[in-house]
């Protein structure tokens, strides 16, 4: 039996022309949806969901090309831009009955949500972003030796054909070498949980480089228009991130101030798989966020 996140039940949501996406619902009350990041599902948030459905409607989906969600071919970069993923909550969250909702992401599904931010700011209320810093400035920060912690990054940015060969022919070893060397808590991420992971990302070997060769590209080109226009995220955000900007030598507070005024910027002590390894933490911060 695969594992679910209690108390939750499953629906499948036509947001686009052709394009579905799994979610996991419940709770009651004011609005909030989860993203989340790779190499996962939306069962990463089981244990965040379960206690902010207390007095919150949550909303778990996978995202356009992960998990259960449809995975269009990217016959054009728009199909995996993070503009074109973001559209997907919004119109999600509206298919459910909310215009207006609190949006959190971790990793890849932060980047979605800093996007729906910035392209839907009269839909989303309060925005977290775990682990991750925006597109452009996560290009600026990989320089030199010190960049080899994102060798995957550069590997998914090439052209189709050579990633996705490389990737298919051992995906449980690379996406499992991300799950192992992310987590410094084995034990969050127990078996059934990483099998089922693998299982949805092994499927979906094409949609998650799609994914990821749109960060280098197209999410580049939205993310520079964006800035060069003085762009900002209106409503409030917070930020939990491990302290990467001591580790590779740039100041990751003033990094994301540049995109938000109203910034709570906090670094934490556990590994990527915050939501996982530290989950009351994770629940404090956006309990506190959605008081602002």
């Amino acid at each position: 039996m695969n594992p679910r996140i209690n108390g939750f039940d499953h629906q499948r949501v036509t947001v686009a022309d052709g394009v579905a996406l799994h979610a996991a619902v419940g709770g009651s009350g004011s609005p909030i949806v989860l993203l989340h990041g790779f190499p996962q599902t939306h069962l990463m948030w089981r244990h965040v969901a379960a206690d902010l459905a207390a007095d919150h409607t949550v909303i778990c989906p996978d995202l356009r090309g992960y998990g259960a969600s449809d995975k269009p071919a990217a016959t054009d970069p728009d199909v995996y831009a993070k503009r074109t993923m973001a559209d997907d909550i919004v119109a999600l969250a509206r298919a459910l009955g909310h215009d207006r909702f609190a949006l959190a992401g971790h990793d890849r599904g932060a980047l979605v949500a800093v996007r729906a931010g910035l392209d839907h700011p009269e839909a989303v209320t309060h925005l977290a972003a775990l682990d991750v810093l925006p597109t452009l400035d996560m290009w600026d920060v990989l320089r030199g030796t010190s960049a080899a912690v994102g060798f995957h990054l550069y590997l998914m940015a090439q052209p189709p054909g050579l990633p996705e060969q490389l990737i298919a022919a051992n995906p449980d070893a690379f996406f499992g070498h991300f799950l192992d060397i992310w987590t410094r808590d084995p034990d969050a991420i127990p078996a059934e949980v990483r099998a089922a992971y693998l299982t949805a990302s092994r499927a979906a070997v094409p949609s998650i480089v799609a994914d990821y060769r749109a960060s280098a590209g197209i999410d580049v080109e939205h993310d520079t228009a964006d800035r060069a226009a003085g762009r900002q995220l209106r409503m409030p955000v917070s930020v939990l991130q491990q302290d990467w900007g001591a580790a590779l030598g740039f100041d990751a507070a003033g990094r994301w101030r540049a995109w938000a005024a109203d910034l709570h910027h906090r670094t934490v002590s556990c590994g990527h798989f915050m939501a996982e390894e530290a989950p009351a933490e994770v629940v404090k911060a956006l309990r506190a966020l959605l008081t602002r």
